[in-house]
């Protein structure tokens, strides 16, 4: 029986997929269940919907209540321009690449399973940051039960595989068995932007489709290293886009910022009050094909109701031209939002 969803409920399901913040994502969660129709053709939707609410309000809950091992700790919260997965099996170098890549403090060990809970660092690129989310090492002797529901907020993933390692094609096979078992599918493309929702997306508002770079970690041990990522994508069919790189000695570490700038479509948009300097200290980011609204929204969730219009600098052709709230924004524009 078809679901026939209702334009309403298309419309929270969007929101949803856009909110970052867990409160807000439980906000649209319930207004996706109170606008869906209600027959035998969502009974299945229904359900998750409500399996979803009650695991993001215990979520929120326990955060309240701080517990020691509380969900806090295995659902990170985004910032920066973009979160980005660290996944990889065991003693592939991640967590001493986390370490290289954002200076953080985690544990690293010559011995799997270092890390036991999601571990976050910010890699710094121009005047942006990325959020790294070194993740458990996916192994089948180490389920990690709370492994779809610390993905969900993910832009991208990063796979991690060490080709001196004998396993690694089973290692990748295995890993993304797993991942299909949590309706999460790696993607060889990446979007530069906004990208178009899918028709399977519309189907299951529950799967996530993750933009992926292998990174081929310990190059310093494999004088071969082209040669045996050819027999790697021979073996494995994968297609993924590869970087070249040593956590040990740093080799191709600073390729990964401006790979991951342009390829996500990052946008950067800095804002002025009428009359003062532009705050060019920090700017908002988005991704290609964002507009006015957007930025509005971003510096507060009222401003862009009351939005009337901006007025635009920058890209070499704007200055201080007024445009409207569907303006797509560029890199590097200064924007004075008029309410």
């Amino acid at each position: 029986m078809p679901a026939n969803l209702t334009p309403e409920y298309k419309a929270a399901e969007a929101s949803y997929r856009q909110a970052r913040e867990p409160k807000e994502r439980l906000e649209w969660l319930r207004e996706m269940l109170r606008t869906m129709p209600k027959h035998k053709g969502t009974d299945h939707l229904q359900a998750e919907v409500k399996t979803r609410i009650k695991e993001l309000t215990e979520q929120l809950a326990s955060g309240k209540k701080g517990g020691a091992r509380s969900a806090e700790n295995t659902s990170i919260h985004p910032e920066g321009a973009a979160q980005i997965l660290l996944l990889g099996p065991p003693n592939s170098g991640k967590s001493t690449l986390h370490a290289r890549l954002t200076g953080s403090n985690a544990a690293v060990g010559p011995y799997p399973f270092t890390t036991q809970l999601p571990q976050a660092g910010m890699l710094e690129y121009a005047d942006i940051h990325f959020q790294l989310l070194d993740m458990p090492p996916l192994s089948p002797e180490h389920p990690i039960p709370w492994l779809a529901n610390s993905l969900q907020q993910a832009d991208a993933c990063l796979l991690v595989v060490d080709l001196g390692d004998p396993e690694c094609v089973d290692q990748l096979a295995w890993i993304h068995r797993l991942l299909a078992e949590k309706r999460v599918t790696l993607l060889a493309e990446w979007p530069r932007g906004l990208g178009p929702e899918r028709e399977d997306e519309l189907e299951d508002p529950f799967s996530l489709r993750l933009p992926t770079l292998l990174l081929v970690n310990k190059t310093d041990t494999l004088p071969q290293v082209d040669e045996e990522l050819s027999v790697l994508r021979e073996l494995t069919g994968l297609s993924y886009p590869a970087l070249r790189l040593s956590s040990l000695r740093g080799d191709g570490l600073d390729q990964l910022g401006p790979w991951l700038f342009e390829q996500l479509g990052v946008v950067r948009v800095y804002t002025k009050v009428p009359g003062q300097p532009p705050d060019m200290g920090r700017p908002f980011t988005l991704r290609r094909g964002q507009r006015v609204e957007d930025v509005a929204r971003m510096v507060h969730r009222d401003l862009v109701h009351s939005l009337r219009y901006a007025r635009v600098w920058g890209g070499g052709q704007f200055n201080g031209q007024q445009v409207g709230r569907e303006y797509q924004v560029s890199d590097g524009e200064i924007l004075e939002l008029h309410g």
